[in-house]
């Protein structure tokens, strides 16, 4: 066997390996044998049928194995001479592989690109103060006051908190939305909803809330909308000025529930005091959790921006279409239409396969870092990623499973995503810590 190594880019080899007619007859030899000894065919006992009879009716199964056989010989062969840590196989090119002639072929690869790692413990993080503040405490109980919050009937305008029940009919240059909105007549004519009067959540109108104080019940309002350019809703309206209709119904005052024993009680809280108690704590927790995150963030980029490699071609192209089906299920999930990612095609693409780029390359240099500090997957790794999934999924953990047993390609996905989480880990525990100011 001969084997050369031509070297496309620092992340891409070719294998050109070569195997002499002997070499390849040993491989045709050994899958005929084998064809021969188990072969069943009608009037012979197991392994006795002639050899001619057995080419002859399982001629294309013998050259498809014989095949295989030959091409799995040259990878084997060639990575075990050049020793590389290939990531990916690219193309495998077979050429002619038959019985009695030499065969060449040609195998593609991905391999780990070589580079320097630049010290990764003790990397500058900043966190935001975890104890919260009064004005946050306060804030929070008064949020709880506000979803507990009746609506009474107001015999006056009304004013920024309030609801109101309104109808609307929309039209653009003089034709009704209804002609423009096709299946999303949502945002062209509607005879009763409501709307909160300049609430901090938008409403199915943009900026029809912002409009509606000072109006009683009874009144008429004509209210124009400037729909935002990049309005996918309903992309004919994008960047669209449209006139609306507003008939006011009813008009109700949100009235917030006292600080009472009741109120506690509904909380799980004896009283003021104990409830501002339980809020602290709460925010404390997800203040922390925030930084966490944020550390994690920050210790990924930090040594991404440190690292000058070349993230393999072929985990990018994977990478970035499993960012473009998350980002387009997202956003389909947020009632994007279809016809909106193929008009931006092109600026999606290109912003996932930046993002897949990165994250190809923080994969990279977590993968060093967990051969360095021996980072491994453990038994019970896996079973808390099976909790965690069977919650998620809302699955039986057994299910889950049996299904990983059985699947050694998404086995080995899980194992290598627990690695590179535990990684991460580990910089956060190494990492500096510096308390911005409050």
């Amino acid at each position: 066997m001969n084997v050369q190594l031509n070297t496309v880019s620092e992340s891409r080899k070719n294998l050109v390996v070569t195997l002499d007619k002997s070499e390849v007859d040993t491989e045709h030899k050994a899958v005929l044998g084998e064809y021969v000894r188990l072969a069943r065919l009608p009037g012979f006992r197991p392994g006795k049928a002639p050899e001619a009879l057995v080419v002859k009716r399982f001629a294309k199964e013998i050259a498809e194995e014989f095949k295989n056989k030959v091409v799995s010989k040259a990878y084997r062969g060639a990575l075990e001479k050049e020793k590389l840590d290939v990531l990916n196989v690219v193309k495998v090119e077979e050429g002619t592989i038959e019985p009695g002639v030499p065969a060449a072929i040609t195998v593609t690869v991905d391999v780990r690109p070589e580079f320097t790692m630049p010290e990764y413990v003790g990397i500058p993080t900043k966190v935001a103060p975890a104890d919260p503040t009064d004005a946050e405490v306060d804030s929070v109980i008064q949020a709880l006051r506000s979803e507990a919050a009746d609506f009474k009937p107001a015999a006056r305008p009304a004013a920024k908190g309030d609801y109101v029940k309104l109808s609307y009919e929309g039209s653009l240059d003089g034709k009704p939305l209804a002609d423009v909105v096709g299946d999303k007549q949502l945002y062209a004519k509607v005879p009763q909803t409501w709307e909160e009067v300049e609430g901090s959540n938008e409403g199915i109108i943009p900026g029809l809330g912002k409009q509606l104080a000072g109006a009683s019940k009874g009144d008429k309002k004509a209210v124009t909308v400037a729909f935002p350019s990049d309005f996918q809703q309903v992309p004919a309206l994008a960047g669209k000025t449209a006139e609306y209709s507003v008939d006011i119904q009813e008009v109700r005052e949100r009235v917030l529930p006292e600080l009472d024993e009741a109120f506690f009680k509904a909380h799980q809280a004896d009283d003021l005091e104990g409830l501002k108690s339980q809020v602290r704590a709460n925010l404390k927790l997800q203040k922390e959790r925030s930084n966490r995150a944020s550390q994690r963030t920050q210790v990924t980029q930090a040594l991404a921006d440190k690292v000058n490699v070349e993230a393999p071609s072929s985990l990018v192209d994977a990478e970035t279409q499993a960012v473009l089906r998350q980002f387009i299920q997202e956003n389909m999930r947020r009632g994007v239409p279809a016809e909106q990612f193929e008009k931006d095609k092109k600026e999606l693409f290109d912003g996932a396969k930046k993002a897949a780029a990165n994250r190809v390359k923080v994969q990279l240099i977590l993968a060093k870092i967990a051969e360095a500090e021996k980072i491994s997957v453990s038994e019970r790794d896996i079973d808390a990623y099976i909790l965690q999934e069977a919650s998620r999924s809302n699955q039986r953990p057994d299910k889950i499973a049996k299904e990983l047993a059985k699947d050694r390609e998404a086995l080995r996905s899980v194992q290598q995503a627990i690695i590179f989480d535990k990684s991460v880990d580990f910089l956060v525990s190494k990492a500096t810590v510096t308390v911005s100011e409050s």
